[in-house]
């Protein structure tokens, strides 16, 4: 029987599920004239113009696709702060979700003659209030496909307990979606795992490569990161940085070593790395006004940066902002944070979805789940 539809799931958190839908969506539009997309259960959400709550990610999907299914179809159902308690304790109807993600579904599926559904990290997700990706799945009688990171042994075993709750559920897994797979690796990983995948008569369907850029931070994601707002620099919320120097150095070592494209962290009483890196901008500006350094910098420590420091990066227009904390600390929150696709950062949804889009064979998918 052929679907319209078919649900996408990870084998675990931060593996790249919204990074892949995003080349997913692009490919079917290529061959699809209405082409939606529906995350039935949403976590992290926004705010809306409107004021409602949505889905990120559906946010993220709308804007940049000009998807005309309004937001409360597209993301029918929130698990907000909270929210599991409130179902343990009684205090949230069972059967009104259901109802809320099937009636969503059927309208959004009337409109479209391919559709992605989304889930909400791995298979498991939602299983303490009886809604996990699997029962979402079998619900709406979906196909499921599974994204999972590049690798061997350790990327079968995640797929091999997904799969589980798939097949405990009656759930088909249509085939696998590798993701950020190291070109040095790639021959060998799909040699084995496509041995390995034929045990369960699965086909992979992607392989797509490891891209640092996609993990790379904009100066936006810092700013959320630390909760503080840019001081200086305030159009370059979405720079991007090849290279990042934690310097705790002398001055002359950090001027034989300042790199074009570099986020600098350093304490805000380093009055003269901050000096050194103006005078190297300058620099660059004298001898190529068309160039730049492209820097930044996060600013740490106690005390924050003196007003005529603030004001001679503002006339550099260099990004800098300041988090109370000790570069030290900068450093374990920033080695620790996971970047998430924003609908600002144009510059990584277009690298993401060229990159996924073209390391997927959407013959063999769309076959897969058995789309129409």
């Amino acid at each position: 029987m052929k679907k319209k539809a078919f649900f996408v799931a990870a084998t675990g958190q931060h593996v790249g599920k919204t990074t892949t839908c995003l080349g997913v969506v692009s490919g079917l539009k290529k061959r699809y004239k209405r082409v939606g997309f529906i995350k039935p259960i949403g976590q992290e959400h926004v705010e809306t113009e409107t004021g409602i709550h949505v889905d990120k990610d559906v946010v993220l999907f709308k804007d940049h696709f000009g998807l005309s299914d309004d937001y409360a179809t597209m993301s029918p159902v929130l698990f907000p702060r909270g929210f599991t308690r409130d179902f343990l304790d009684g205090k949230v109807n069972e059967e009104e979700i259901g109802q809320k993600i099937q009636s969503a579904f059927e309208r959004i599926t009337k409109g479209c003659d391919a559709l992605v559904v989304e889930g909400t990290g791995h298979v498991g997700v939602g299983s303490i209030v009886n809604f996990s990706n699997a029962r979402v799945a079998t619900t709406l009688n979906l196909n499921l496909i599974l994204v999972a990171s590049g690798g061997l042994g350790s990327c079968y075993d995640a797929l091999a307990v997904n799969k589980a709750l798939c097949d405990a559920y009656g759930v088909k897994v249509a085939g696998v979606i590798l993701n950020r797979v190291h070109d040095d690796k790639r021959d060998m990983v799909l040699h084995y795992m496509e041995k390995a995948l034929k045990r369960w008569d699965l086909p992979i369907l992607g392989c797509i490569p490891f891209d640092p850029f996609l993990s790379n931070p904009s100066m936006q994601d810092y700013e959320a990161l630390f909760s503080a707002t840019l001081l200086s620099g305030e159009e370059h919320h979405m720079r991007h940085f090849s290279h990042m120097r934690f310097v705790a150095t002398s001055l002359k070592n950090y001027r034989e070593l300042i790199l074009p494209n570099v986020l600098i962290i350093t304490p805000a009483n380093r009055e003269d790395i901050i000096l050194s890196t103006l005078t190297k901008h300058w620099d660059v500006k004298i001898a190529n006004p068309k160039e730049e350094l492209s820097a930044g910098m996060i600013l740490t420590g106690d005390a924050p940066p003196r007003q005529t420091i603030i004001e001679a990066l503002k006339k550099a227009n260099i990004p800098m902002l300041y988090a109370p904390v000790s570069s030290y600390r900068a450093m374990e929150m920033i080695t620790s944070y996971t970047v998430k696709i924003r609908k600002e950062d144009k510059e990584k949804i277009n690298e993401a979805i060229a990159l996924v889009e073209s390391h997927i064979d959407f013959d063999k998918l769309t076959k897969a789940v058995e789309l129409a």
